[in-house]
Parts: structure tokens; sequence; C-alpha cells
């Protein structure tokens, strides 16, 4: 299904076999304002991908034809779009297998409407500015904070010999937190909306320890206890991307970017 909808509202495509929880979160998700496109399988939602392009991708991790984990590895080989598993198990293999795939996060099934697009508003946020709605009547509101762009007023003037403060350099890495490139050995690596936003973290503080709980709250917009797994399997992710000697672990404490020599 794919209703009419202004441009300003990210489309999503929710994969769910589940009849009964597909049309509820879909009826949940259109009263937020989202367009909503569904698919009960993984074959549909991978062909639903290919036709709609949606802005985020919603799928569940049990899924027949073609399982969440492996449609998620299928998108991933194409596009960096944001990706969000739903489960109803809260067994750790199944939380990794989907984070090692390439999700940028998940929620375990079952969930309140007012959660699941507060998780999706945090997941879009990362590329983009998402206009916060008006909760439908008897639901929580988003509290989150829209980001406003620099003005010429509280812009900051820069001589035009100084060095660009926008490219950081790192033993043969360099980010561009301008274009939002990451080069290795001059080579693009191409990072998820999310694994770019931890990276951002690392190299504004380079040898400094970032503890977990300061990246869910600065990367995932987390205030609360969640699950730190999420940080350690995008850290193996983001390694495995840019080399695994970058990023040190401190045991105890949380990661921390190597300075350069």
């Amino acid at each position: 299904m794919n209703p009419a909808a202004a441009p300003a509202h990210p489309h999503i495509l929710l994969v769910e076999d589940d009849e009964v929880i597909r049309e509820a979160t879909r009826m949940a998700l259109e009263r937020y304002g989202f367009p909503v496109t569904t698919a009960a399988d993984g074959l549909e939602g991978l062909e639903a991908f290919h036709a709609v392009r949606p802005d985020l991708l919603l799928l569940d991790v049990m899924l027949p034809l073609l399982d969440g984990v492996g449609l998620c590895r299928r998108i991933r080989e194409e596009s960096q779009l944001p990706i969000l598993m739903m489960s109803a198990r809260t067994d750790p293999v199944d939380v990794v297998s989907g984070l090692e795939a390439g999700a940028d996060d998940y929620v375990v099934k079952p969930f309140e409407s007012a959660v699941l697009v507060a998780r999706i508003r945090t997941v879009l946020r990362r590329v983009r500015v998402v206009p916060v709605e008006p909760a439908p009547p008897g639901e929580p509101v988003d509290p989150a904070v829209p980001v406003t762009a620099p003005t010429a007023a509280t812009a900051t003037a820069v001589p035009a010999d100084a060095p660009s403060p926008a490219l950081r350099s790192f033993d043969g890495m360099q980010v561009d937190t301008d274009s939002m490139e990451v080069r290795v050995d001059g080579r693009l690596v191409p990072l998820t909306p999310t694994e770019l936003r931890l990276l951002l973290e690392f190299t504004a503080a380079p040898g400094i320890v970032l503890e977990r709980s300061t990246l869910l709250e600065r990367v995932w917009d987390y205030d609360w206890g969640a699950d730190t797994r999420v940080v350690d399997v995008h850290v193996q992710r983001l390694r495995a991307k840019i080399g695994s000697g970058r990023i040190e672990t401190v045991r105890g404490f949380g990661y921390k970017l190597r300075r350069p020599a």
C-alpha cells in the first residue's frame, strides 16, 4: 500500500509476515503522517525496496522465503538507508545477527506506537531533519529537538589561507565533515549514517576514551539505559571498514581512536 503523502514525510517500507501486526503497525505509522509500503515476506520486501526506494526500512527478523537478516544484508550491498529491525525475541544472538547484517537499531515486540515512532525519528535524524508532527490524540509527543542550520550571525569567520577545519586526517584516513566522506589511503569508504556519526565522535576526540553510554547518547540519541551491544556491533562494523587497529577497546570503559603517530 502506498498512500499519497507530502514529500516532506519520510517513506517507510514495512516488512512483516504477521498480517495483524503488519496492518496495526501500518495504521499507527500513517496516523503519525508517514507514508507506508508493506510487504509480507523477505522477497516481496526486496522487490518493494527496488520499486519504491523508501527512506527507512522497518522489518521483522523472522520472515518467510528470505529472513530479515538476509534481507538486511542484500539491501546493504546497494544502499545505506536507515534500517530498524523488529523482533519478538530478546535472544542476544538474534539481536547481534541483525546488527551485524547492517541494521542501525532494533526494537522488541510488542511495542507502543509512540515508542516505535520515536525510535524511527531518532534513526532518521541521523540523515536528515525530521518534521516533528503533532501526536494523535491521547499519544505522548515526541520530545525531539529539531536541528537548526547555522546563520550568518552565528557563523565563525575563517581566514582564506587557514587549513580547512572540515578535514580531519589520521594516518591515511581522511574524514571530510563538509562532504561527509571518509577515505582510507585515498579510497572512498561507504558508511551508513550511524557508522559515520560514530566515526565523527571518535575523530572529534582522538585519544580520548568514550564510554558506551556516552556514544549511545551522542550517536543514537538515547538518554536512558539502552542495550550497549548496539555500540559494540557498530564499532566492529566500523573497524572492518576503516581498519581494525584504528579504534581501541579500553576494557571496562569504552573505546578510543588512536592518535596519529
